[in-house]
């Protein structure tokens, strides 16, 4: 499941996820959202929390992940991802390269740095 925060600048969207996150999620969730905010901004902020109960990602939502990603790609400016995940964790750090802007890693207790981070213009 995706829900959006509340809470955040105008240029930033942030989500957080748990348990199992599908295709649907993405479709009716997230893409929505990007797409609102990318309307609203010209550069936007992602805040991208994955809580403790987090279960897994449909191939599909991943794959829909890339797309959005790719497909705004001189839109993004920082990206902070926060989890304990550790397979996570290790994937953006490895692939963070790829991504426009500036991407920070971070654990659920540094939640609070995380937001400050991403909300900085």
């Amino acid at each position: 499941m995706i829900r959006i925060l509340p809470g955040f600048p105008a240029h930033v969207l942030a989500a957080a996820c748990q348990g199992r996150v599908t295709r649907a999620d993405y479709e009716t969730v997230l893409i929505p959202a990007i797409e609102k905010a990318l309307a609203a901004q010209p550069k936007v902020s992602i805040y991208y929390e994955i809580g403790a109960g987090f279960e897994g990602i449909e191939p599909g939502a991943v794959l829909d992940d890339l797309k959005v990603g790719m497909g705004h790609l001189s839109r993004w400016d920082r990206m902070a991802v926060v989890c304990d995940v550790a397979w996570i964790r290790d994937a953006v750090l490895a692939f963070g390269f790829l991504m426009p802007g500036r991407v920070r890693v971070l654990q659920l207790g540094q939640a609070a740095e995380a937001r400050k981070w991403v909300s900085e213009t």
